[in-house]
């Protein structure tokens, strides 16, 4: 299979490759067929296996000497002529889009949480993708929990029996439409670890439940492929 390097770490002899379906692989110094310097984007051949690339070799355009035009006459070698394959453009490169690249910020995270991984609970989340999502999530929360106090101000429910219905509403409204997201990274942020997600069972324990999720999402990534897939993109090990 052909692949482009993500990473390689010549002193750690620890990298990353990008398969042309899509899918990213790990390898190491004794995978490679000979021992060469592995630049970020160089296109290598290799054969997959388990999330593990192994016989790893770079692409080499091949050289040739054509015949001598007269007997006597030595030909200089030549470099063959590789026609030039059409760059793919970043939405198709290896069979990626452009939705599923990393995010540049914080926010970034927060918003793919509740849009593109809605109801994702496989896979894996990095730190930075799980502090990210519940930073932005108390954001939102206290801003609308603002509106909802303010709308209750005006329209005088405090004086009033009803009290912050609005506030309570509005508050009550936003965490049931995220309650999906959040429970799915925090899922994905155990899997990161190496732990199953059905862990996050724990939180059911009294008082020290929330405190043994607040653990897990403070351990550093797993740097190896698990069960759950690849080292999250980002990371580095």
């Amino acid at each position: 299979m052909r692949g482009e390097v993500l990473h390689y770490d010549g002193d750690q002899g620890f990298g990353f490759i990008t398969g042309a379906d899509g899918n990213r692989y790990t390898f190491t110094r004794e995978s490679l067929r000979r021992e060469t310097a592995m630049p970020n984007g160089t296109a290598v051949e290799f054969q997959p296996g388990g999330g593990q690339a192994r016989d790893v070799f770079s692409i080499a355009a091949p050289t040739a000497a054509p015949a001598a035009a007269e007997p006597g006459i030595k030909a200089a070698p030549v470099q063959a002529s590789v026609p030039p394959a059409a760059a793919p453009s970043p939405a198709q490169h290896f069979g990626r889009s452009s939705e599923t690249a990393e995010p540049s910020d914080l926010w970034g995270y927060f918003w793919r949480g509740v849009t593109q991984n809605y109801f994702n609970f496989a896979g894996r989340a990095r730190r930075k993708e799980y502090w990210g999502y519940f930073l932005f999530w108390v954001v939102s929360l206290l801003v609308i929990g603002g509106i909802g106090l303010f709308a209750d101000n005006e329209m005088g429910n405090f004086d009033s029996s009803v009290s912050a219905a609005v506030t309570v509403g509005l508050c009550g409204t936003f965490v049931l439409a995220t309650l999906l997201p959040s429970l799915g990274m925090t899922v994905r942020r155990i899997h990161d670890i190496g732990l199953s997600g059905w862990l996050y069972l724990v939180v059911l324990i009294p008082t020290i439940g929330s405190l043994i999720i607040l653990v897990f999402a403070l351990i550093p990534t797993q740097a190896r492929e698990n069960q759950w897939g690849p080292v999250p993109a980002g990371v580095r090990v």
